[in-house]
């Protein structure tokens, strides 16, 4: 049986589509860890939203139940928009927007006011800097596949 170059398209994945998925599947296993106990240390504490949460993941980064559920949509969002190069690109680089985006209100807001809804903590802000930045600096991996790439001295359609 011959595979397609349609059917070879779907299966092979551009290299900003696997970035895409990766992190979405992060973001899942993130999100669900925070609802389990002994991975999210001060489980029973665990507020729907507010700095007033103590559970903190890992024992590092506070969460809520309002964060975990934030954090298993964007894996959602990261799997589905892992299925075309343009749409993984986009979650990268405009998911890594809005985590740049939490990390500068992290640093402005006060840690003990209502403002910190999310929560926040320390831990959570320099996590939040380092995924803005890294999931924009991977939504210029290429969105094309190997097979999809113009071979040199060809043209378009892989003539010579």
């Amino acid at each position: 049986m011959t595979t397609t170059r349609a059917e070879k398209r779907q299966t092979v994945r551009s290299p900003v589509q696997w970035a895409a998925l990766a992190y979405g599947a992060v973001f899942l296993l993130v999100g669900a860890a925070g609802f389990i106990p002994g991975i999210t240390t001060g489980y029973d504490t665990m507020a729907f939203a507010g700095h007033h949460s103590e559970a903190m993941l890992l024992g590092i980064f506070q969460v809520s139940v309002l964060h975990n559920i934030v954090h298993l949509l964007y894996g959602v969002v990261g799997v589905a928009l892992a299925r075309t190069g343009t749409a993984a690109r986009h979650f990268l680089l405009w998911g890594g927007v809005v985590y740049l985006g939490l990390w500068i209100y992290g640093l402005v807001i006060d840690k003990n006011s209502m403002a910190n809804f999310v929560p926040l903590n320390t831990a959570n802000d320099w996590l939040h800097l380092g995924l803005g930045v890294t999931m924009i600096a991977l939504s210029f991996l290429p969105r094309r596949t190997h097979e999809e790439l113009p071979h040199r001295g060809h043209d378009q359609r892989g003539r010579p």
